[in-house]
């Protein structure tokens, strides 16, 4: 429904460059990357505050690359909110329905079905410096909504707002765009955006998007090592693989692992912390990939603590503080590490 082919632009040192993406009619599109990606200037593109060098953007197969803004059926709500402070909440819901010229009756209509969706209907007659960092951003994806925008572009919606309220807006979202069917493309740096509400991710780096897929694909096979190391694979090592009838013999240097694949010479490994697996002594288990080494730290992080091994090379495992107290674990003391070789995400340098 939204095609982005071959997009470039350049803003000072900054340049979009080469950008292809597709979302489909009333999918939840999520955007992730660094902070200098460029995911903030490629949705100002998309809804036409800037015009690219080159490439296109199309809208239900319409070429809407040099559309004025304000008809390219696009809305966009930034983390800042941008509520006007000398109006009310109902009349910063209304505003760009007004500025159409609508009828006023159909006006008030309209912003209280947005404000009751958003569940700000008690609030209209308030003005923004009354309410809280949810309620002005609920204010602010209402003014957007108003408008039955074909595309709802969403810039870090959740950052500025405490865990608590980014949790509750979280799950609006989600029932929003499950009751109204409208197109979304969020970028976010949150991890938990990602889960509790994409359908696909596109993860960009210096400009460009360098992988697409649904979550689990990319957290899980991430295609470069930016990719891994960016999502929070953290084991991540490179070698020299070999290749006997599918099964890979992988030689990091230090040790050897083995895993299922059809890449063979120079590449990067990959394992999630989760799929690691410490015990003081070796158990029985199917895994193919087990090493002995010494703890070299244990890191409380909130509910779950971060173990590093050192097994030749250095294996981050995550675990309960329940399991890290019955097994004993502490700094110095020996451990082993075990993971399936299908945990073993392999990718070309």
């Amino acid at each position: 429904m939204l095609g982005i082919r071959g997009l470039s632009l350049s803003l000072g040192e900054f340049s979009l460059t080469d950008v292809d993406l597709t979302v489909a009619d009333a999918e939840y599109f999520i955007i992730l990357g660094p902070t200098g990606a460029g995911k903030t200037i490629l949705l100002e593109t998309i809804a036409g505050i800037y015009a690219p060098r080159a490439g296109t953007i199309t809208l239900d197969g319409h070429d809407i690359t040099r559309t004025d803004p304000k008809d390219r059926g696009i809305g966009m709500v930034y983390q800042d909110y941008m509520l006007f402070p000398h109006l009310t909440v109902g009349e910063n819901i209304g505003f760009g329905l007004l500025q159409r010229g609508d009828d006023p009756a159909r006006i008030r209509e309209a912003v209280r079905e947005a404000a009751d969706l958003l569940g700000i209907g008690h609030l209209l007659e308030r003005t923004p410096g009354t309410l809280s960092g949810g309620e002005q951003q609920r204010a602010a994806i209402a003014r957007a909504l108003v408008l039955r925008p074909r595309v709802l572009l969403l810039d870090e919606p959740l950052s500025a707002l405490d865990a608590v309220t980014r949790d509750r807006l979280r799950k609006e979202l989600r029932t929003i765009h499950r009751a109204t069917g409208t197109t979304v493309v969020h970028i976010t740096h949150h991890f938990e955006d990602i889960f509790a509400l994409a359908d696909r991710v596109a993860v960009m780096q210096d400009g460009r998007v360098v992988q697409t897929g649904t979550p689990d694909e990319v957290f899980r096979k991430p295609a470069t090592e930016f990719v891994a190391a960016f999502t929070g694979m953290e084991n991540v090592y490179c070698g020299v693989s070999m290749v006997r009838d599918g099964e890979a013999t992988i030689d990091l240097g230090a040790i050897t692992i083995r895993t299922v694949t059809e890449i063979e010479g120079d590449v990067c490994v990959g394992i999630r912390p989760e799929e690691v697996i410490v015990s003081r002594e070796p158990f029985e288990s199917s895994a193919t990939n087990v090493f002995f080494g010494t703890v070299t730290e244990v890191r409380q992080n909130g509910m779950f603590s971060r173990v590093v091994v050192d097994a030749g090379l250095p294996f981050v495992a995550v675990l309960t503080r329940q399991s890290i107290a019955r097994l004993g674990l502490a700094e110095g003391e020996p451990a082993s590490v075990t993971f399936k070789a299908s945990a073993v995400h392999v990718f070309t340098r």
